[in-house]
Order: structure tokens, then C-alpha cells, then sequence
């Protein structure tokens, strides 16, 4: 647990990312809160694939965004941590409080913002913490309260920063499909987001859970955490699931991969009736029509990220399901180490790869 009551330094360190594969660590001024707002001492920030292909290797646009969307600021948009100060008119919040940081602050007057999902504002204001704003790969993180999630103290930091992001966009994706005790989920794709659709997905009650990953080691990763019934490369995909549904394919299936191949393989494993997810980033959906959807009566869901409630609903339903996110991290690092943190998750990482400041200290 933090210690709230020590005396806040006058500098602190914060992650830039330049474009160019690397990332730096400089020294800034620790952030006074403003109306509204909380600082934060920061407990762990999670390394989210976009980070590494929007901003870490090249800085690109989203596209309808004019110029980079990322600004130059402290990287990071999945962090948790402490309250050590809160500013003026901050009602929910106190000193001491554990909190997961919704990694976009909206307008809060558009409809999306009223219904929690500031991912989808489209005002001005609209800002990502470690795009447009000062993001939590740091020690300390300016907040503004509205996107703050109460952390419960059978999670960790760790556990929190993946709820961020990663977890919260996979239980989006997993709550729009339904999944429950009466379907088999297959997940395409076994990265992070991947992993948390499988565990959520046993977490709301599917019989059987179904991976399907290229990479063997990722794979193996996989297999580790005991909760597929299977993993295996896509052209195993056909066999594998046919085996362990009886033919029919599965009745829920959720892309992670964002690539064509890999919605291929969802929708080509889909039985009749079934409901299939879309929450991987990028590329491209090709698909016969007439009797890979049509004929068999599927339907399809895109989902990005996720809301504020639907969050505090994941944090509690992680307790109440005895499930932690942090089981998929491989590799963790202080924030000193960021370079090497950044350069794993852009290449070779089996798992999740998080930043925690606290580690520094202890070594």
C-alpha cells in the first residue's frame, strides 16, 4: 500500500516516446490538481499494442484525426494507483483511495459521455491520457476524477492497470456476444486482449474455451494459465473445434487478432445461430456472405474499448469469479527500465509487459 501521507516530491519521472523504438525517461514537475481533479502515485501502467503501433515505432493517426494522434506527452493509458491529493470539488474521491483510471476524458455533455463511454465523444476536449495528455507511465498522474473506477483491495495495481484497457475492451467485447454456461467461445488471436476475453468468457460460464494463436510461444503462454480447453494454431483450428462441439461449430467466437485471417477464422468456425465479436485493432474483414452469415443466421458485433460502469462491473465481477488479470503478465519492470519494457512488448513478449514505479525503489 502507498503511503499517502509522505510529502509529495517537487519532480517526478515520466515516459516519452519519440518514434523511433525508443523510449525516454525525463524529469517534470510533479502536477498540482485542479478543479475536479486527483493526483495519483501511480502503481503500475500496463503496455498496450497501440502504444506500440500508433506511437512507439512511428507516430500515426487514427484515421479522421489531423496529424499525430499522439501529442508528445507522458506515455501510458493503462494506469492504477493511490490518491495522494485531490483538488477543488472532487466529491468521491479521498486521500488513500485505490483507483483505475479510464484512459479517456470526454466532454461528459455528448450522449456517449452520458452513457459512459468517453471513447466515443467527439468534442474538442476530448483527450487520451498518453496520447493527448499526460498518460501514467510515471511516477505521479494528473486525473480527472469522472474517469476514475474504484479499484477493490483484492486487486492489485497490476491487476488494475490491465482492467484500463485490455481487459475492459475484451469483457466489451464478451458482454456484447452474451457469452454464458449455454455456449463454447473461441478466441483468435492470444495476445493480452485475447487472454482476458478467455478468462472473462469462463468467468461469465462458457463450457469450453477455445484458442487460436500463430505463434507457439504465445501459445504455450496460453496453455499455462489453465483456462482453455485448447489452443492451437489456425490451420489445426477446423479439427479442434469440430471435436470438442460435436460438429457444430462454436456458438460464440470473439477476433482478437485484427487481421483478415484471423476474422476468417471466427467467422468460419461460427455454428448456426452463432454470435461473433470484433474488437482487434486494424486490417481488414473479407468474407463470403450468402452461407458464411446469411444461411446460418450470425451475428456480428464491433466494439471498441469500453464505458466507465461496464468497467466497475468488470473490477467487480474479476472478485466475485476469483479471476486476476495479472496472471497473463510475463514481464515487469520500474519505470528506469522502460527502454528495455518498451523494446520487449514491440517484439518477443509471451504475455502482458507492465511498468511499475514502485520497483525501482525496491532494488
Amino acid at each position: 500500500m502507498s503511503d499517502t501521507t509522505a510529502p509529495l516530491p517537487a519532480t517526478m519521472r515520466g515516459v516519452y516516446l519519440p518514434g523511433n523504438s525508443t523510449a525516454e525517461v525525463r524529469k517534470l514537475p510533479v502536477p498540482v490538481p485542479g478543479p475536479g481533479q486527483v493526483l495519483l502515485r501511480v502503481g503500475a501502467a500496463g503496455i498496450c499494442g497501440s502504444d506500440i503501433g500508433y506511437i512507439y515505432r512511428e507516430h500515426k493517426s487514427h484515421r479522421g484525426v489531423d496529424g499525430p494522434a499522439y501529442r508528445g506527452v507522458v506515455a501510458g493509458h493503462e494506469p492504477s494507483g493511490t490518491v495522494v491529493s485531490t483538488g477543488p470539488g472532487v466529491r468521491r474521491y479521498r486521500t488513500g483511495d485505490r483507483v483505475v483510471v479510464y484512459h479517456i476524458a470526454g466532454c461528459g455533455l455528448c450522449d456517449n459521455c452520458a452513457r459512459g463511454y468517453q471513447i466515443s465523444c467527439t468534442d474538442p476536449s476530448r483527450a487520451a491520457y498518453g496520447w493527448q495528455r499526460d498518460g501514467g507511465a510515471a511516477d505521479y498522474l494528473l486525473a480527472d476524477e469522472h474517469t476514475l473506477v474504484p479499484l477493490p483491495d483484492e486487486l492489485s495495481y497490476v491487476d488494475g492497470a490491465l482492467i484500463a484497457c485490455g481487459f475492459g475492451t475484451a469483457y466489451e467485447g464478451i458482454r456484447r456476444i452474451g457469452v454464458n454456461g449455454d455456449d463454447d467461445l473461441l478466441v483468435v488471436g492470444l495476445g493480452p486482449v485475447g487472454l482476458a476475453a478467455a478468462m472473462t468468457g469462463r468467468g461469465r460460464g462458457a463450457r469450453r474455451v477455445i484458442g487460436v494463436e500463430v505463434s507457439p510461444e504465445r501459445r504455450a503462454w496460453a496453455d499455462g494459465l489453465d483456462v482453455f480447453d485448447a489452443t492451437v494454431a489456425p490451420e489445426e483450428a477446423a479439427d479442434t473445434v469440430a471435436a470438442l462441439t460435436g460438429g457444430r461449430g462454436a456458438s460464440t467466437a470473439i477476433d482478437c487478432s485484427g487481421t483478415r485471417p484471423g476474422r476468417s477464422t471466427a467467422i468460419g468456425h461460427i455454428a448456426e445461430w452463432g454470435r461473433i465479436s470484433l474488437v482487434g485493432e486494424g486490417g481488414t474483414l473479407e468474407t463470403e456472405v450468402s452461407d458464411a452469415l446469411l444461411h446460418k443466421q450470425v451475428t456480428l458485433y464491433a466494439s471498441w474499448v469500453t464505458s466507465v460502469p461496464v468497467m466497475a462491473e468488470l473490477a467487480r465481477n474479476l472478485v466475485r469469479w476469483g479471476v486476476r488479470p495479472e496472471r497473463i503478465v510475463s514481464d515487469r519492470f520500474g519505470l528506469a527500465g522502460a527502454a528495455e519494457a518498451f523494446g520487449l512488448a514491440a517484439g518477443a513478449a509471451r504475455g502482458k509487459v507492465v511498468l511499475e514505479p514502485g520497483l525501482d525503489a525496491e532494488r
